[in-house]
């Protein structure tokens, strides 16, 4: 009898225990503390994957923001919108523009005192507005955010039954275009914004709170396992990577890679760095599916054309041109998320951006080759990376032996395109050369005008005779 009394007792336990748990509600947690960017887009996407795995009851976003990209934010807008799980926002002081575009598509909102939620007019870099047809993009994305949560159904006092916005489109789009006014909220000529006490009485924030602990127990949430999203070490690398600003300075690593290789005959650095720059714009990319194999074909296609029009065709004509529009093509593209195309209505525009990112990237990058190019090549170092005395070849010192400089006048054939280096054949030798105006095509005649250290500087014969 006492052995069943203890099986009893223990199968209840275990009920009791199991019970329990059933009750408890994961709260998965992850921050939004920073500007709204890519990295801010994939840890959203992130976000979301582990809480579906987590079975989480909630997806609870600590928010502390001034706002950021607005193709990133308008994703994570999508995102909470068309989640299966609720989702709540904790705002710990800001939420400005961007930052409230991603609140009010919340199903709560929580403030702590003394925070703000607002003033999303759509600015340029430099906090100018830009035009109005990004603001009226970003008024239709505020309005139909707080029609999402449609109305509540109030019954008066004379027991007339009205509709009212649970949160009104008027005053969010007002937020963003300070040429509204809503009556009893904002003045014209001034954007809407929120503190913590204003945002609750006009319905664009549940309560208030000074932590996610006071926030939960006042939603009377008892039984709960927060679960805080981890970054891993993959993930903080991959962040930085797909950064705009990063993109641009590897593009530029790409090009004048690209440039410094066709300025010296073998293969050495520059084509290295460019490599490895490309693996690290387009890996990145790939590994979170927003460059597509398509894109990448595309970039080494006309990689390959360029290739084929500096070695096998003279001149420069289509082939050229072809890969060179190919590659910005190729890198454009691989920065734009191809949900962009489904979720965003003014996707040109986030086309535009990159394309952009990479055009100025490839022109600073080609200009400041060219003049890094003629400051190595005419041996002009900074000052404090070489030595200061000077051995000069009045006084014996040389480090050209006498044959190679006697070859001045002689005249070779070019064993290599020269753009502008390349090889030469002088007196049955072949030697590094360099052409001393534009580029010299292969098997042209060519004379020896000067030489410095082991390179010879050559000029088409034809031109020498001309003058």
């Amino acid at each position: 009898m006492r052995k069943n009394v203890i099986v009893a007792f223990a199968l209840l336990l275990w009920a009791m225990s199991v019970a329990f748990a059933n009750d408890t509600t994961v709260v998965y947690l992850y921050d939004v503390k920073q500007e709204i960017g890519p990295e801010t887009w994939r840890n959203t996407r992130k976000a979301f994957e582990e809480a579906e795995l987590q079975n989480a009851g909630l997806v609870l976003i600590h928010m502390n923001t001034y706002g950021g990209m607005l193709n990133a934010a308008d994703s994570m807008r999508t995102r909470i919108l068309n989640s299966s799980i609720p989702v709540w926002v904790f705002i710990d002081n800001n939420a400005a523009s961007a930052g409230a575009l991603i609140s009010i598509a919340a199903d709560r909102v929580y403030m702590r005192p003394g925070g703000n939620i607002g003033a999303a007019t759509v600015v340029d870099q430099s906090g100018k507005p830009v035009p109005d047809k990004y603001q009226s993009f970003m008024r239709s994305m505020m309005r139909s955010t707080a029609e999402s949560h449609g109305k509540d159904t109030i019954v008066t006092a004379r027991g007339d039954t009205i509709f009212k916005w649970k949160r009104d489109p008027g005053i969010a789009e007002a937020m963003v275009d300070p040429k509204l006014y809503v009556e009893g909220v904002s003045d014209t000529g001034q954007v809407v914004s929120f503190t913590t006490n204003e945002a609750i009485k006009h319905g664009f924030a549940d309560g208030k709170a000074d932590n996610i602990q006071q926030l939960l127990e006042q939603s009377e949430i008892e039984n709960y396992t927060i679960v805080k999203q981890e970054l891993t070490a993959t993930d903080y690398i991959i962040n930085f990577l797909i950064n705009p600003f990063v993109h641009g300075i590897l593009i530029m690593i790409i090009i004048g890679g690209l440039y410094f290789e066709l300025q010296s005959p073998g293969i050495g650095f520059p084509i290295a760095a460019s490599l490895l720059a490309t693996l690290l714009y387009f890996a990145p990319l790939y590994m979170e599916g927003i460059a597509q194999n398509w894109e990448i074909m595309i970039f080494i296609g006309g990689l390959i054309l360029i290739v084929i029009e500096l070695f096998a065709i003279p001149g420069f004509g289509v082939a050229g041109i072809s890969g060179i529009i190919m590659v910005v093509v190729g890198l454009t593209l691989a920065m734009v998320d191809n949900l962009e195309f489904q979720m965003n209505p003014n996707y040109v525009d986030t086309v535009m951006q990159s394309l952009a990112v990479v055009l100025v990237a490839s022109f600073l990058s080609f200009v400041g080759s060219i003049w890094l190019s003629k400051k190595l090549f005419d041996n002009s170092f900074i000052t404090g990376l070489s030595l200061e005395s000077v051995q000069k070849n009045d006084d014996g010192y040389s480090n050209v032996d006498e044959h190679f400089r006697s070859m001045t006048g002689h005249t070779g054939v070019a064993v290599t395109m020269l753009r502008p280096s390349g090889r030469v054949n002088v007196d049955d030798e072949h030697f590094d050369a360099r052409a001393e105006d534009g580029f010299i095509e292969k098997g042209a005649k060519v004379m020896v005008v000067r030489t410095s250290a082991s390179q010879l500087y050559v000029r088409k014969l034809e031109e020498e005779n001309e003058h």
